[in-house]
C-alpha cells in the first residue's frame, strides 16, 4: 500500500526549515568571513617589514588568481569581448583600492586603516549624485546619506588629526590619507560591480577582475616603488591567508552566502570588519585608541551604520567593506 504523499504545508513547512538553516549559515560564514578581514589588517601589518607593500599585493593577488581560475576555469569558455573589457574596470579599480590600502597600512595603525578604509560604504551614496554614475534603478542618495557622511567626516577628524584640538589635515599621518584614497577606489570598484555584475555570469568577473587587478599591480609596482623581498614564515603565512582565505574562498563565501540574507544584515555583519580589526589590534599588538580616536571611530561607525542600515538601492558588498578581501 503506498504511503500518502505530502501536502503542500508540509511542503512549505519543509522549504521554510531549509531557507532557515540556509539564512543560518549565511549568517555564520559571512561572520566568519568578516573576522578573517579583520585580522588580516594587524596580519598584513607584521609582514610588511619583510615586504615591499606593492610586492605583496601582486604575490597575493596573483594567487588568488590561480586559485580562482582552478574553481572557476569552465566558466571562462567562450568569454565575450564585452565580459572581458568590464572585467577589466572593475579590477583596475580593484587594484587602486589594494594599492592605496596596503600602501597606508605600513605608514599608519590597523585599527585606523580599517575604520577609515570603512568609509567606502558611506562614499558610495554620496556618488550617487553624480547621474552617469548610477546603476540602472537607482535613486539619488536621501537625506541618511548626507547625514551619515557628516557623521564620518567628523570621526575622520578626530581620529586622523593631533589630540590638541588643530584641525589641520596637514599633521594627518600619510598612512591615513593612502586609506582615504582607497575607500574611493572601492568606492568606484563597488559601482563599477553594480554596472556590470547584472550583465553577465558572477564567475566569469570574479576570474577577470582578480587577474587584471594582478596585471595592473605588475605594472604599478616598478613604477612606485622599489620592491624588496624578505622570505619569513610570518609573511609566507601572511599571503597564504590573505590570498587563500581572504580572497579566493571569501569572494566564493560572500557569492553564495548574500544570497540568502537581507541587505540590512549583510550591512550589519560589515561594521563588524573594523571592531575585529581594532580587537585583533589590541590583543596583538596592544594598539589603544584614546579618547579622541576612540570618538572619531564610534562617529564613522554611526555614520556607516546610518547610511547603511536604512534601506538602498545599492549595497555595498563584503570585498569593498574589508579592503583584504
Amino acid at each position: 500500500m503506498s504511503q500518502p504523499s505530502a501536502g503542500p504545508s508540509a511542503k512549505n513547512g519543509s522549504n521554510n526549515r531549509s531557507s532557515s538553516s540556509r539564512s543560518r549559515s549565511a549568517h555564520l560564514l559571512l561572520l566568519a568571513v568578516v573576522i578573517i578581514w579583520g585580522s588580516t589588517f594587524v596580519l598584513v601589518k607584521d609582514a610588511l617589514r619583510d615586504i615591499s607593500p606593492l610586492l605583496f599585493n601582486f604575490v597575493r593577488m596573483a594567487l588568488a588568481t590561480i586559485c580562482l581560475a582552478l574553481v572557476y576555469g569552465r566558466r571562462l569558455r567562450g568569454l565575450r569581448r564585452e565580459t572581458v573589457l568590464s572585467g577589466a574596470v572593475i579590477g583596475f579599480f580593484l587594484a587602486m583600492g589594494y594599492q592605496f590600502q596596503t600602501a597606508g597600512l605600513r605608514l599608519t595603525t590597523p585599527s585606523k586603516s580599517a575604520f577609515i578604509t570603512g568609509l567606502v560604504v558611506v562614499i558610495v551614496p554620496l556618488l550617487l549624485v553624480i547621474p552617469r554614475l548610477r546603476p540602472a534603478g537607482t535613486h539619488a542618495p536621501a537625506w541618511n546619506a548626507y547625514l551619515g557622511a557628516a557623521l564620518a567626516f567628523t570621526g575622520i577628524v578626530l581620529l586622523t588629526t593631533p589630540a590638541n584640538g588643530s584641525l589641520d589635515f596637514s599633521a594627518a599621518n600619510l598612512g591615513d590619507l593612502l586609506s582615504l584614497g582607497c575607500a574611493f577606489g572601492f568606492a568606484f570598484h563597488m559601482l563599477a560591480l553594480a554596472h556590470y555584475s547584472p550583465r553577465f555570469p558572477f564567475e566569469q568577473l570574479a576570474v577577470l577582475q582578480v587577474g587584471f587587478a594582478t596585471f595592473f599591480m605588475a605594472i604599478s609596482l616598478p613604477v612606485f616603488e622599489h620592491p624588496h623581498l624578505h622570505l619569513s614564515g610570518r609573511l609566507l603565512f601572511a599571503i597564504a591567508v590573505a590570498a587563500l582565505l581572504a580572497t579566493a574562498a571569501a569572494f566564493t563565501i560572500q557569492s553564495w552566502a548574500q544570497q540568502y540574507l537581507p541587505a540590512t544584515h549583510t550591512a550589519l555583519l560589515l561594521t563588524l570588519e573594523p571592531v575585529f580589526a581594532w580587537l585583533t589590534s589590541f590583543l596583538v599588538l596592544g594598539e589603544r585608541l584614546g579618547l579622541r580616536s576612540g570618538s572619531g571611530a564610534v562617529l564613522i561607525l554611526a555614520g556607516i551604520a546610518v547610511t547603511e542600515l536604512l534601506p538602498s538601492r545599492i549595497q555595498a558588498t563584503a570585498h569593498e567593506a574589508a579592503p583584504f578581501s
